[in-house]
Formats: C-alpha cells, structure tokens, sequence
C-alpha cells in the first residue's frame, strides 16, 4: 500500500509560480511510475503529465507544455510539480497518483493510488 501527500497548492495571480510536491510512503519509491491529474469545477479529471522511475521518460498534457515541470527524487520519496506561466485555466484541484509499474504513463485508470489532492487557485 502507498500513502501519498501532496503540498504546495495555494492562490496565485496570472504568470506567477507554484511547486507542488507530493511525498510518498511505502515501498522502493522508483518502482513506481508517478502521475499528476487535475480536476475543475464541473469537469472531468484530466492528465498533466507523468514521470518515469529512472526520470527518463516523462509526458506533458499539452496545455502544460512548456510551462510545467515534473521531476522526483527517489532518495526523499517524493515527485515534484513545478509550475510556470500559470493561467486562471490552471485553476484545479492537484492529484498525486502512483503505479504499480515504473513506467510513465497518461491514462488516469492505470493508476493504483491517489492523494487527497491539493487546490491551485490563479487569479486574473
């Protein structure tokens, strides 16, 4: 069983930044691939992207390319969001998300542990 935290969301104007950070529990934290979704008011859950164990392979969510980073240290036990450029469209709540395998990966049903997720609020 994987525990996973997320911290880091918060409110923020338009253009600014925010790191999320989501600590996880359990067993070697680099055989798990590591996956952060998101969910709007009144909108599906949707992917933004997915690293890897080894860090080698990593996807983005279009909408998010070239503005988010996600990276992980295997050594804490932890995956990193690193968010740029943000628009009000970013607004959402930030869901942490484990696999069973140490592969990337977008599709939110090959995930087997969630977090509590965190809110990321961006003004205009």
């Amino acid at each position: 069983q994987v525990q996973l935290v997320e911290s880091g969301g918060g409110l923020v104007q338009a253009g600014g930044s925010l790191r999320l950070s989501c600590a996880a529990s359990g067993r070697t934290f680099s055989t798990y691939g590591m996956g952060w979704f998101r969910q709007a008011p009144g909108s599906e859950r949707e992917f933004v992207t997915s690293i890897s164990g080894s860090s080698r392979t990593t996807y983005y969510a279009d909408s998010v390319k070239g503005r988010f980073t996600i990276s992980r240290d295997n050594a804490k036990n932890t995956v990193y969001l690193q968010m740029n450029s943000l628009k009000p469209e970013d607004t959402a709540v930030y869901y942490c998300a484990a696999r069973n395998q140490p592969y990337a990966s977008y599709q939110a049903n090959s995930y087997a542990y969630w977090g509590q997720g965190t809110q990321v609020t961006v003004s205009s």
